[in-house]
């Protein structure tokens, strides 16, 4: 083969090389809207399924905060150092909660520790078809109420329509299991646990929005609070033999597993892309969206999990949707408080 001939090289093209395409903000909303949305879905499916596996509730609210932490904590840290350039007094607990102690402290109690060891603790005793309807569908319901009594909100007659709803869903799932408790059932145990978490994350809601905490920073400094306020605690006690943890002989796998989901799924991914929902749709269409929830979770748990969805099950959940998107439909932008974090 023959040298090229004179002349035959181009000159190399300086010119700029094209820039890589950014995806528009609705775009962006959408996907933040289908993550959120799988990401709560799972959560369900997936807490249920690993009742049955190897560890405690204890162990993987353990993995939530731990995986979470390996993100948040760093996180957090960087935050306040820049706060602080401005502003000495910013931030608390050792200068990783980029929130004031105060609410950094309730909140954390209501929405990073009580809200995952209850809800995990009730997957242990029901199924996650009630964990469908009774933590999505009793949310609004409790929110509604602390808002009433502690920020003063007012119930508007469209709003008490939609929570009646609301409730007589909860009843036709969990009062039946409530009539069965003296029967010696344990059913009735779990779906008073998941509506317990509800009302803890409803907590976590009110303040938040009473203090004006935006939610990367929420969720930074609850997850903060419960990995200073629980992973020593838990260790030393699991330690000693005075509590039960399956963490030493549960497969590596498991651990892993949760520690990415649990922690890094159902807190970071969601509370992220929650964050962006909410920017893009607003706080009304945030809240109807997500209203997919309890149906899919529902669907999920009867594909994935083989569980039964009898007559009362699929009434209370189009019930609970149904008061859900009626309330909010028929609320203005400025009255619905989102909630601000990721509920996973």
């Amino acid at each position: 083969m023959g040298l090229p001939r004179r002349g035959a090289w181009r000159p190399l093209d300086n010119r700029p090389m094209p820039a890589v395409p950014r995806l528009s903000p609705r775009a962006l909303g959408i996907g933040a809207a289908v993550v959120t949305v799988l990401v709560w879905t799972a959560f369900i499916v997936i807490a249920r399924a690993s009742a049955g596996r190897s560890l405690t509730p204890f162990d993987i609210a353990f993995t939530r905060i731990c995986g979470a932490s390996l993100v948040l904590v760093p996180w957090g840290a960087w935050l306040v150092a820049q706060a602080r350039r401005r502003d000495p007094s910013q931030g608390s607990l050792f200068g990783l909660s980029p929130v004031a102690l105060r609410p950094t402290v309730v909140a954390g109690v209501f929405g990073g520790l009580a809200y995952a060891l209850l809800a995990y603790a009730g997957f242990f005793y029901a199924p996650a078809t009630h964990a469908s309807v009774l933590m999505p569908g009793s949310l609004p319901l409790w929110t509604a109420v602390l808002a009433a009594v502690v920020l003063h909100d007012r119930l508007t007659p469209a709003r008490l329509f939609g929570l009646s709803l609301i409730v007589l869903g909860d009843l036709l799932v969990g009062g039946a299991s409530l009539l069965h408790a003296f029967e010696g059932g344990e059913l009735w145990k779990g779906d008073l646990l998941f509506m317990s978490a509800a009302f803890c994350w409803a907590c976590y809601s009110v303040v938040v929005r009473r203090e004006g905490l935006d939610a990367v920073r929420a969720t930074i400094a609850i997850t903060v609070f419960a990995f200073l306020a629980y992973v020593p605690a838990y260790a030393l006690l699991a330690y000693l033999g005075q509590v039960t943890s399956r963490l030493g002989s549960a497969p590596l796998g498991e651990i892993a597993f949760q520690l990415l989901f649990q922690g890094g799924g159902s807190v970071v991914v969601s509370g992220i892309t929650f964050t962006r929902m909410v920017e893009y749709f607003g706080p009304v269409r945030t809240t109807m969206i997500t209203a997919l929830v309890p149906g899919l979770s529902a669907l999920g748990a009867v594909f994935f999990l083989g569980e039964p969805l009898h007559w009362n099950l699929i009434a209370g959940l189009l019930l609970v949707t149904a008061g859900i998107l009626f309330g909010v439909q028929r609320m203005r932008a400025g009255g619905v408080s989102a909630a601000v974090a990721a509920r996973g």
